[in-house]
C-alpha cells in the first residue's frame, strides 16, 4: 500500500491531534481517549523535575501501552490519567482548543520509537489541585508523535507549569 501524500498526511495528523484535543477538553474518559486516539504502545511523558513525584507522581516518568486485565499497574498510559485525575481537575476555558492553523504538522518528522509525524499545539486552561483547591491558569504545549499509518499518536509529550502545580497541592 502506497504511502499517503504529505498533505494528505499533514491533513489525517492535524485531524487526529485536533479531535483528541477536543475529547479531552470535552471530559471524555481517559479510557475511550486511549482506546480511540493512541497506539496500543504508546507513550505519555510529562516533562517536569523528578523532585516534584510526591506531590505530582505523573511528571518526569515515561508510562508506556495499555493496562492489561489482572495486572497491578504502576506504568501504563492508563496509570498516568489515574494519577493525572486524583491529582489535579482540568477547567477549560472558551480559548482552550486553539483553531485549526495553530495545530503546527511536520507529518514526515520521525517520532521517538518509530512511526512518523509530529503535532505541536499549545494550550491555556485553568487546573486545581484535588486536594487543596487551590488552582492556577497556565498556558501548556503538547507534543504528539510516532503515529501510525491509520494517525493513532505515539507518544504524547506534555510541557507545563509544574511549579504552579506543586504549589497548589501542597504538603
Amino acid at each position: 500500500m502506497p504511502s499517503p501524500s504529505p498533505t494528505t498526511r499533514a491533513s489525517l495528523l492535524r485531524s487526529t491531534a485536533e479531535s483528541f484535543v477536543k475529547a479531552f477538553v470535552a471530559g471524555t474518559s481517559p479510557t475511550s481517549i486511549l482506546n480511540t486516539y493512541f497506539t496500543s504502545s504508546a507513550q505519555i511523558y510529562e516533562h517536569g523535575p523528578a523532585w516534584a513525584n510526591a506531590r505530582l507522581p505523573f511528571l518526569g516518568k515515561t508510562f508506556t501501552g495499555r493496562r492489561q486485565s489482572g495486572s497491578d499497574g504502576g506504568s501504563t498510559c492508563d496509570d498516568y490519567y489515574d494519577l493525572l485525575t486524583r491529582t489535579l481537575s482540568f477547567h477549560p476555558t472558551e480559548g482552550t482548543v486553539p483553531a485549526s492553523a495553530e495545530f503546527v504538522v511536520d507529518a514526515e518528522a520521525l517520532g521517538p520509537g518509530g512511526g512518523r509525524g509530529v503535532v505541536t499545539v499549545k494550550m491555556r486552561a485553568g487546573f486545581k489541585s484535588i486536594k487543596s483547591g487551590g488552582g492556577w491558569e497556565e498556558e501548556f504545549v503538547y507534543v504528539l508523535s510516532g503515529f501510525d499509518d491509520e494517525g493513532r499518536i505515539g507518544r504524547q509529550e506534555l510541557w507545563a507549569d509544574p511549579l504552579s502545580a506543586w504549589v497548589a497541592v501542597g504538603e
